[in-house]
């Protein structure tokens, strides 16, 4: 849909020429495309934002490179602290879900102990009602106060 201006592309210095294309039908926009002069690629594109800072020289004595220079350390300094801080809350986080991960496998530990005695009560329980019980159609012998042997 974007259509090839009839502007000439321009060759630069590095090896890339730059064609204008329409971005909408309506021509309005013209976006640039940095493609290869020749066609085996010639070299790298420049993106956009650093094509011009090659050729600039900067003033390192002017006040608004130290200006510039002031708001970078700071910016860096407030990056560094931030990363700093967040290495120190995930380690403090690590070492809390340590805590509560030993409590909790001591509370298993505990658990599985106190089930084990409440099975072997309950197996020893059930194992003295099944001595207890007759199997059906017979009696238990009672005592006959007649027949005490008297």
């Amino acid at each position: 849909m974007s259509k090839t201006s009839p502007q000439p592309p321009s060759a630069e210095a590095n090896g890339v020429s730059v064609i204008y294309t329409q971005a909408h039908t309506s021509g309005l926009q013209q976006v640039p495309q940095l493609v290869p002069v020749s066609p085996a690629g010639g070299g790298k594109a420049v993106p956009p934002s650093r094509q011009g800072k090659k050729s600039s020289f900067v003033d390192r004595n002017s006040d608004e490179y130290r200006q510039r220079r002031e708001r970078n350390n700071m910016a860096v300094k407030k990056s560094r602290l931030k990363s700093k801080q967040k290495a120190q809350d995930t380690l403090q986080r690590v070492n809390q879900l340590k805590e509560e991960n030993e409590r909790l496998e001591a509370k298993i530990k505990l658990l599985t102990k106190e089930l084990s005695v409440l099975k072997d009560l309950f197996l020893e329980h059930a194992h003295n009602l099944a001595d207890n019980v007759q199997p059906v159609g017979t009696e238990p012998p009672t005592a006959n106060p007649d027949s005490s042997g008297q």
